[in-house]
């Protein structure tokens, strides 16, 4: 079943980077990929079913702290409550930090862009389809993809953080 994963997580990435969004069929094929393994006994991180559900309230809840400040899209929030109940609650935090991170970088680079305008091509993939020219600001509040950048640290994660722990 990490093919499942890695499948949902790549549909997240591809479609948060393109739309600035991430639909609520995405976040539901998700949720319920992930009860489903869970129910199937195919997880592939082999949690149990409490840890599975308190993982998807964690993500929600700590994450919906961010939409309610106006930090963050809800797609985000219901995203991360879906990745959840994948990984657990103990996969969150080494997520969430790598996510940030990421996050961090592309704001970063965005704040650069303005300063600096070298690629029109970076800027559009940067500040998003709402973006026209490179010396106007967004027209969208939240410019940053984070939904994306968590499924990436995901990917990561599985990859080499399990590895470690």
């Amino acid at each position: 079943m990490t093919s499942v994963y890695l499948m949902w997580l790549l549909f997240v990435i591809v479609y948060d980077l393109r739309q600035r969004r991430v639909p609520n069929w995405l976040v539901l094929a998700g949720a319920f990929s992930a009860l489903a393994t869970q129910a199937l006994g195919a997880g592939p991180f082999g949690h149990d079913w409490p840890a599975a559900l308190l993982g998807g309230a964690v993500g929600f809840g700590f994450l919906l702290v961010f939409y309610a400040l106006g930090l963050m899209g809800a797609g985000d929030v219901k995203f991360a409550g879906a990745l959840g109940l994948w990984v657990g609650p103990s996969a969150l935090l080494p997520i969430w930090v790598i996510g940030s991170l990421l996050g961090g970088l592309h704001a970063v680079l965005w704040l650069g862009l303005r300063q600096w305008p070298i690629s029109n091509r970076l800027s559009l993939m940067l500040f998003g389809p709402s973006q026209i020219s490179a010396n106007s600001t967004p027209t969208r509040v939240r410019f940053i993809p984070y939904a994306a950048y968590l499924a990436l640290a995901a990917a990561i994660w599985m990859v080499w953080g399990r590895q470690s722990g």
